[in-house]
């Protein structure tokens, strides 16, 4: 039996029926990750305790791989004999490369059309270029001596092989922040989202402390530091391990719905043309039909968004020129946020570099340019050893302190929590400074953590905020609301941007200044820019009621 044009059209229902059933059966797939609410937004369901632990647990993983690299990058570039005028471009060209590159993954990432979610595919790139990265800063002088013999050549790789994973790992482990915050904010709810920034600090702290802490003990006399070549490559093999670990169970917390574009129409289409077995795709394009009900399938799916849907190739193709005039383009209150974000960072960034010398010249009255046998030198030593353990109460009072947000939040409010980590901040850098002991710099440090765990939750709290009054109000106003709707993933990655930007404005004059007035001058700096930061973010930050 053949199938005329009109017994095919009259077989086949009709296309608004077929984007009903689709968009029916989607529901049913997504029932699992979805709810909604009265008035018709769709709104991710709530998310056990178990879920949003297995989310931090990146977080977790890449802020041990940050302490390691703390510990070890300067005495890894040390032994490969890197020279002192270069240093400042190792840690300058990483930075920069983030500031100019990181709207562009925040922005890919949020039209990603990519079956297994928007964010993590970018989360699984950037983790395995973080690997990548470690692998090379912290073994790539035994890896150049294996593959070459001549002394002079394999001195000039080993250089650039590390320089090379100090640039991939910072770059990496940076950028990675972004997408990690825009997958929770997709998939949480408003009142999860708030939990899940929590955890996030909390197991930040918890996985910086345990990193300080392998990085501090002697493995060179232990089993496996007598099997592997160098305590570096024991080093590596747990940042590993432990990261690797970290980053499959993020990936496997919480499923992510992929974004569907209008190309799913001639998707639907195909998938309806084969269960019904009318006729071949080829012989339905040829009588028109495939033309005439994808224009039905999207007014039916999206009623008043065909006209939007034409222009997502066009957002996909966005360049860097129009990514930064989105930027600036934000509403005053998210730039205000960024820059408040910016005197945080600069603050904070210019006080953990600096840190450990500061206690070896200073507190400890050591130095680190005397011969390597002298008095001076050893005492530098132990200032050093002293400033980490200094590191490692910031991370674990940083911990604490996160939890301890959840309770003051209710009370104080997020303009409290973000006035509160500044003002602290503030206060303990500048009475370090102004008395160096070492004992109260060590009790000092435990404020350190109230001003990483407000940075690292406060920002990001008030994004969720925002984003949630754009939605209120694009419910309250109609579709039109929907045109100045940004991603979750550009707005985050701005907010990170600025991170990059303290490091780069640090990596040009903090070191200038060093050399001129000496380390005290880092904590006096941190101390100033902290307090202005509080002035900022008491006046100028923008708070949801």
């Amino acid at each position: 039996m053949t199938l005329t044009k009109e017994s095919f059209n009259g077989a086949l229902p009709p296309a608004s029926e077929l984007a009903k059933s689709y968009l029916d059966s989607t529901e049913e797939k997504d029932a699992s990750l979805h709810s909604v609410t009265r008035t018709g937004a769709v709104v991710p369901r709530k998310r056990a305790v178990g879920r949003l632990v297995m989310h931090s647990m990146a977080m977790f993983g890449r802020e041990f791989c940050y302490a390691t690299e703390a510990a070890f990058v300067t005495p890894v570039l040390l032994s490969v004999g890197l020279p002192r005028n270069f240093y400042s471009l190792v840690w300058l060209i990483s930075p920069i490369l983030g500031f100019m590159l990181q709207p562009v993954v925040g922005s890919a990432s949020d039209h990603c059309t990519c079956s297994w979610g928007r964010r993590r595919p970018y989360i699984l790139g950037l983790g395995i270029i973080m690997l990548l990265g470690m692998a090379l800063y912290l073994n790539g002088d035994v890896m150049i001596s294996a593959v070459i013999e001549e002394r002079h050549s394999r001195h000039t790789w080993a250089i650039v092989v590390t320089m090379l994973g100090v640039v991939l790992f910072d770059f990496a482990a940076d950028f990675i922040d972004g997408p990690i915050k825009a997958y929770l904010f997709d998939v949480c709810s408003h009142q999860d989202k708030e939990k899940g920034l929590h955890y996030h600090a909390l197991l930040t702290g918890l996985g910086g402390a345990l990193g300080y802490l392998t990085g501090a003990m002697d493995w060179g006399k232990t089993v496996l530091g007598q099997s592997l070549a160098s305590e570096f490559q024991v080093i590596f093999f747990f940042a590993a391990l432990v990261f690797l670990i970290c980053l499959i169970i993020h990936l496997r917390s919480i499923p992510e719905v992929p974004l569907r574009y209008e190309n799913e129409e001639t998707k639907i289409l195909l998938e309806v043309t084969q269960s019904y077995k009318y006729s071949s795709i080829e012989e339905e394009i040829k009588n028109g039909y495939l033309k005439s009900t994808c224009t039905e399938l999207k007014a039916a799916a999206n009623p008043g968004k065909c006209s939007a849907a034409s222009h997502t190739g066009d957002q996909r193709r966005m360049t860097l020129r129009s990514l930064m005039k989105t930027i600036l383009s934000m509403p005053p209150h998210y730039r205000c946020l960024c820059v408040s974000h910016l005197f945080g960072w600069m603050a904070f960034l210019a006080n953990m570099l600096f840190f450990t010398d500061f206690m070896g010249q200073v507190v400890y009255q050591g130095s680190p340019y005397a011969p390597h046998n002298s008095t001076l030198y050893i005492t530098y030593r132990k200032g050093v050893e002293a400033g980490c353990w200094g590191l490692c109460i910031n991370a674990i009072s940083s911990s604490v302190y996160s939890y301890i947000q959840k309770i003051l939040l209710p009370y104080i409010g997020l303009k409290g929590l973000y006035f509160i980590g500044y003002l602290l901040f503030g206060l303990s850098t500048g009475l370090i400074g102004l008395f160096p002991n070492f004992y109260s710099t060590l009790a000092l440090c435990s404020l350190f953590g109230v001003m990483s765990s407000t940075l690292y939750t406060v920002p990001f709290h008030l994004i969720a905020e925002y984003h949630r009054e754009e939605e209120n109000l694009k419910l309250q106003e109609g579709e039109e609301a929907g045109k100045y709707e940004r991603g979750k993933g550009i707005d985050c990655a701005a907010l990170t941007c600025m991170v990059q930007l303290a490091q780069i404005i640090l990596g040009v004059g903090l070191g200038l200044l060093v050399s001129v007035a000496g380390s005290a001058v880092t904590v006096i700096s941190a101390s100033t820019v902290a307090l202005i930061g509080c002035c900022f973010v008491a006046f100028c930050v923008r708070y949801v009621e």
